[in-house]
């Protein structure tokens, strides 16, 4: 599934021009190598000291490589600063003349090099992160907004622009117990973090609905992550782990099980206040489970009618503002609580953007559950 999605996103890649890059061909950039051209020759007209302004024309074709994906634009540019250059100076030629002609030659050469490999590398580029948006896509399925008892609302943020796929994963699924719920944060980054998350994410699909008891589930997982990553290692030498908050929601009564793998704790909005559901005991991330010789175990939630549960990952809690200071989430959230979880989701992401200085430093991952 993921390579015939990956390869579909390659073929419409490639039969797309990328949108930016001509948004940037066509600024008024095109124009200023043909201007510095007249220039020179207004100038050497209305002054006798030409020598002065002359060696100026081989900028042309340099200006007309930026920005652009087109090899003829420089080699233009450069055709027309070699006439100009050879009509200035027809009458009287110097040795000076032919430097600066191989000057010009040269540097026209060298910029529709590095239009073409420009080219070549954006194109490289675009067929990439089609492909990483399609494999995102396939790993985390799009979660539908009303299941069993819930109205549910998810968020993702990337903190690289233009990235689209991360170590972020949730899920949710409906299960013979309820609604069963992932939010995980994979520690790591790259390929590895994404290998590990889609595992996790196949074995909760598949545990999610056999598992009766939840505290099991998440020792299932465990047992997950500590086979995906291998020697228990990743790439920066430190040991490879999974945050996680599992939450399991029965269609009827007014609480919720919840047991916290090391992961920031989640937020109740109940009666217009914003509470943080902390675990009266630690328990270690999904993978390190045998070396802290701990165990699991189901924390009991008041989740009532009305109520709203909002799973976050650090990339949230973690926001900074140019002074260092931390997002007030506690503070803040029950000023944007809606009726809706989408709502509030797009309210508290415009807040963190907002907030984040110079910008956000990690991925953000939000998952908003509301009680009918």
């Amino acid at each position: 599934m993921v390579e015939q999605a990956a390869a579909d996103a390659q073929r419409q890649t490639v039969q797309r021009p990328n949108a930016s890059r001509l948004r940037r061909e066509a600024t008024p950039l095109r124009l200023l190598p043909y201007l510095i051209i007249a220039a020179i020759l207004v100038l050497n007209t209305a002054t006798t000291h030409d020598e002065v302004f002359t060696p100026l024309l081989a900028a042309a074709p340099a200006l007309a490589g930026i920005g652009t994906n087109q090899v003829w634009r420089p080699i233009t540019a450069g055709s027309i600063a070699a006439c100009a250059l050879l009509a200035q100076h027809a009458s009287h030629p110097s040795p000076e003349d032919v430097t600066q002609l191989f000057v010009i030659v040269g540097l026209t050469f060298a910029s529709a090099a590095a239009v073409t490999l420009w080219d070549r590398q954006q194109r490289e580029l675009d067929v990439v992160r089609a492909i990483a948006e399609a494999a995102q896509r396939v790993v985390l399925r799009p979660v539908p907004s009303k299941v069993g008892p819930l109205r549910v609302a998810v968020s993702y943020r990337a903190a690289t622009k233009g990235a689209s796929i991360g170590g972020d994963v949730y899920d949710v699924a409906r299960t013979p117990y309820g609604v069963c719920v992932l939010l995980g944060d994979v520690c790591g980054k790259g390929l590895t973090a994404v290998r590990t998350g889609a595992d996790v994410l196949g074995a909760f699909r598949e545990l999610s609905r056999s598992e009766r008891d939840l505290a099991s589930l998440a020792a299932r997982l465990d047992l997950t992550v500590s086979h995906s990553v291998g020697d228990g290692r990743t790439q920066e030498g430190m040991a490879a782990f999974v945050t996680a908050v599992l939450l399991r929601v029965p269609d009827g009564g007014r609480e919720a099980e919840l047991v916290n793998c090391g992961h920031p704790s989640p937020m109740l909005l109940k009666d217009g206040r914003a509470m943080s559901v902390d675990p009266p005991r630690t328990a270690p991330p999904l993978g390190l489970l045998d070396l802290s010789e701990g165990a699991y175990r189901v924390d009991k939630v008041p989740f009532d009618s009305g109520d709203t549960l909002l799973l976050y990952t650090d990339g949230v809690s973690e926001t900074r503002d140019g002074a260092g200071t931390f997002y007030p989430l506690a503070e803040r959230l029950p000023r944007l609580s809606t009726t809706d979880p989408q709502a509030l989701l797009d309210a508290l992401g415009a807040e963190l953007g907002a907030y984040a200085r110079p910008g956000p430093s990690d991925d953000a991952a939000m998952l908003a559950l509301r009680r009918r």
